[in-house]
């Protein structure tokens, strides 16, 4: 499985995730997605806290397709993404 976790510096923080609804749910949708979440940090303006959990690396390339659109991508200012892989859960 593969986890993608991080976070999006943004110009207009409240802008940029009422564009992302649709994104969400398309994810959220997507075959081999397990969680798919874009938040508003409670302390740094700017900033949006990003959560994927996928079944497969297939998965994601597959819902990533050719990447951000224009008009989400213009509004990034920078980026800390990483993305994770692992074989062992416990659920807690």
């Amino acid at each position: 499985m593969l986890i993608v976790a991080g976070y999006l510096r943004v110009t207009d923080r409240d802008r940029y995730l009422d564009m992302c609804r649709a994104v969400v749910e398309l994810a959220r949708a997507t075959e081999g997605c397990l969680d798919f979440s874009l938040g508003a940090d409670l302390v740094e303006p700017d900033r949006i806290n990003v959560y994927e959990r996928w079944t497969t690396r297939a998965a994601v390339d597959k819902f990533r397709g050719d990447g951000t659109s224009n008009d989400l991508g213009a509004q990034i200012l920078g980026a800390e993404v990483s993305e994770f892989e692992y074989s062992n859960e416990v659920r807690l």
